[in-house]
């Protein structure tokens, strides 16, 4: 019994669009790395094939699967340090979006060649079901199919390693500049009343948006509170902070606290001056 496909794109565009859905709507699912190792491996090689051979004859089936994983090898990279050169960046969405596009462009040119060909010219999947025969040769085919699930188990860890990349440490910088906007020359003596100034600097690596707050705490009192300050993944801030005490003393603790998100305790360790604060 034969089964005929066609050239294999509808099916295989649907099963690009599916994945998208599935990493929009359900990004854990397990289906995100089924379908996401022939998204990434395969299916662009194979549409770009079919649309550069669009006839039965010039290639074997085998031939056409071969350059299909080695054309999508080649392409998929090649995209990826394309976005790197843009706006976006390396990201998943842009990466998603890009490939998937190009797999729907060369289809289409893949279906516009073939509607110029007579239907007996054109390029067809077929599946022939019949019952193997177990007879001479047997240890031939107990090696084909070895072979066969060696390359598909090569295949799956390669895709499951591009598909799961190791995430990067996420941190956020916290730091305090003098004066001349470097770490050296902070205010150390200060009159009661008097103004001393120091710049505080966030940059944010945490992969989201975060609003942080900053509180200066001098001898256990707040005295100044800046924020709440809204920076996108890799956004630098810096701002200069008044430091005003009210109490003489000697050596006393001027501490800076940073929040996050509305939180009632510290995102990170304080940072802190000793400041002498004279009448």
């Amino acid at each position: 019994m034969r089964f005929k496909i066609g050239n294999g794109l509808i099916p295989l565009n649907l099963l690009t669009w599916a994945l998208i859905a599935i990493i929009l709507f359900l990004p854990h699912h397990i289906l995100r790395f089924v379908l996401g190792i022939p998204f990434l491996l395969f299916i662009p090689g194979y549409s770009l094939t079919t649309a550069f051979f669009t006839k039965k004859e010039g290639i074997s089936g085998i031939e056409r699967v071969v350059l299909s994983f080695g054309l999508s090898i080649a392409i998929v990279p090649l995209m990826v340090l394309i976005l790197n050169y843009t706006p976006s960046g390396i990201r998943l969405e842009p990466i998603l979006y890009l490939v998937a596009s190009f797999i729907l462009i060369t289809s289409i040119i893949a279906w516009l060649r073939q509607r110029r060909l007579a239907e007996l010219e054109r390029f067809t999947i077929q599946f022939r079901m019949a019952i193997p025969s177990l007879g001479k040769g047997i240890w031939d085919k107990v090696l084909s199919i070895m072979l066969v699930i060696i390359f598909l188990g090569a295949l799956v860890t390669i895709g499951y390693v591009i598909a799961t990349p190791k995430v990067a440490e996420t941190f956020t910088e916290f730091y305090l500049l003098g004066p001349e906007g470097e770490a050296a020359n902070y205010p150390e003596e200060l009159m009661v009343g008097g103004e001393g100034r120091v710049t505080v600097g966030i940059i944010n690596h945490e992969g989201r948006e975060v609003r942080y707050r900053v509180e200066i705490v001098i001898g256990n009192k707040k005295s100044v509170e800046v924020g709440p300050i809204a920076l996108s993944d890799e956004q630098k801030w810096e701002g200069d902070v008044s430091i005003v005490p009210e109490v003489a003393g000697e050596n006393r603790k001027v501490e800076f606290l940073l929040y996050i998100d509305g939180e009632v305790k510290p995102f990170l360790e304080p940072l802190y001056l000793s400041v002498d604060v004279s009448e």
